[in-house]
């Protein structure tokens, strides 16, 4: 709640000062609004001509404008007109700098007008801006309530930004890609080999396959290609690598999923574990402070309870591959108290269960939630509901195939989530995305599936944060 001073209840020497911290969605959202989009202001931007030698730097307007936020909320606050303002500029500042904002009264004039004393330094005293400002202060209180303000979603995808770049940072992994030979599957493969995220070795009718390499100008010379006559073949090839210990993952290509899952689930042959094969979504949702992964939505159609089991371990497992540890583990139903006559609410009671018993590792899960309760906290604390799971979920498990699909499109299309796949459960694993992904979704996937291999054979997330300071010291 704003709440201002009158230009009555003023003195000479009252002063406000705010803290506030510079945000790579700040400088965005600035751009968005002013129409400044000079790429030295922008985070990542990679222009011709144009150097960000220590990263990019707020526009100084940036930091007049946290002025006005100080004005116009708190001395003298709502109800307050600017009449001039002045200012001089003396340091940059970088995205995660603290600023401090001071606004200090030094006259009071006719007309209900004040002089103040305007200055914004970085919390360790560095002078970023200074000046005047002549404001008309308001005659009247009033009190503005700060949530009557409409959110702003940003449509940027930080989540799987922050995954490719760690990934990049592992060997790449060997995978046999199975018929690449459209423009999306072979372009999705060829950006993660350039990323140095996997090495491909391209299985499939090589006619084909070139065909698609030079339709998109891409040069393949330098991956290997085993010549196959049709889809089939092809995926039996790609399962035979894993034996052969050439790759450490399939990554799918223009084929239906049930050509190549015929040949990864054969008992003889097959990449089978004891654990029933499922898929995860990982998606980044703007505006979320983690990844959220949603399974099972692509495999398993009507999974009974010891196949709910084997899904929510596998995307426990994914969760705590990319680094959330331990992950809240929501398990979806129509609502969130258990009803006889609605068996997704008794599954995931019993699976609650089992993860306090010990019975399914890692994760803390709990259910029945219904979506509203396992997302959001307010509609959780609305319903009464005390649970560390309940509206903090960052893995939700749905109750089948119908569900899960519609929880996904609706966060593509609604929310502007971008998704990411893998099938786990599997000796390595799958990538498995959509004939219809893009690029962007085939070489996050591909991240994905790195960091994830890494998990099974260390049993831990790769940190390479905490690499770089074990190789430091």
């Amino acid at each position: 709640m704003a709440t201002n001073r009158t230009y009555d209840q003023i003195q000479v020497g009252d002063t406000v000062t705010r803290s506030r911290i510079c945000t790579a969605n700040d400088l965005y959202v600035f751009a968005h609004a002013s129409g400044n989009i000079n790429p030295l202001h922008l985070p990542n931007a990679q222009w011709e001509g144009i150097e960000q030698k220590d990263g990019p730097s707020a526009p100084f307007m940036w930091g007049a404008s946290l002025i006005s936020a100080v004005v116009g909320n708190y001395l003298p606050g709502p109800g307050c007109v600017y009449r001039d303002q002045t200012l001089s500029f003396h340091n940059k500042v970088k995205v995660d700098q603290v600023l401090d904002v001071t606004v200090t009264v030094l006259e009071k004039l006719p007309n209900d007008e004040i002089r103040l004393s305007t200055t914004v330094k970085v919390d360790d005293g560095t002078l970023v801006a200074e000046g005047e400002a002549r404001v008309q202060a308001p005659t009247k209180s009033i009190s503005y309530d700060a949530e009557e303000l409409p959110g702003l979603l940003m449509k940027r995808h930080q989540h799987f930004d922050r995954l490719v770049a760690t990934a990049s940072q592992l060997p790449a992994i060997p995978t046999s890609v199975v018929c690449p030979d459209d423009a999306n599957s072979l372009g999705g493969a060829v950006m993660a080999a350039q990323a140095g995220l996997i090495v491909p070795i391209l299985c499939g009718p090589e006619k084909r396959i070139q065909a698609a390499a030079d339709k998109i100008g891409a040069d393949i010379s330098g991956y290997e290609i085993i010549d196959t006559p049709d889809e089939g073949s092809a995926a039996a090839k790609a399962v035979a690598l894993v034996h052969e210990g050439r790759v450490r993952s399939v990554m799918k290509g223009h084929l239906h999923t049930d050509d190549l899952l015929r040949h990864i689930v054969k008992r003889e042959g097959g990449l089978r574990t004891k654990r029933r094969l499922s898929h995860a979504f990982v998606m980044d949702v703007p505006g979320r402070e983690t990844p959220l992964i949603v399974s099972d939505a692509a495999i398993n159609i009507a999974p009974d309870l010891t196949a709910k089991v084997d899904i929510t371990q596998n995307a426990i497992d994914v969760a705590r591959s990319i680094g959330i540890e331990p992950p809240k583990v929501g398990i979806l139903s129509a609502l969130e108290t258990v009803n006889p006559a609605i068996p997704s609410t008794i599954d995931a009671a019993v699976l609650s269960k089992m993860a306090d018993r010990g019975q399914i590792k890692g994760g803390i899960v709990d259910g029945p939630l219904a979506m509203d309760n396992a997302i959001d906290l307010e509609a959780a604390r609305t319903k009464g509901i005390e649970s560390v799971v309940a509206g903090r979920a960052e893995v939700l498990i749905v109750p089948n195939l119908e569900a899960g699909n519609m929880v996904v499109k609706e966060l593509t299309f609604l929310a502007h989530a971008e998704t990411a796949g893998l099938v786990t459960g599997a000796l390595v694993p799958i990538i498995l995305t959509s004939r219809a992904d893009n690029d962007r979704a085939r070489l996050v996937s591909c991240a994905l599936a790195s960091m994830y291999d890494y998990y099974l054979r260390n049993g831990v997330a790769f940190d390479n944060e905490q690499k770089l300071a074990e190789a430091a010291e």
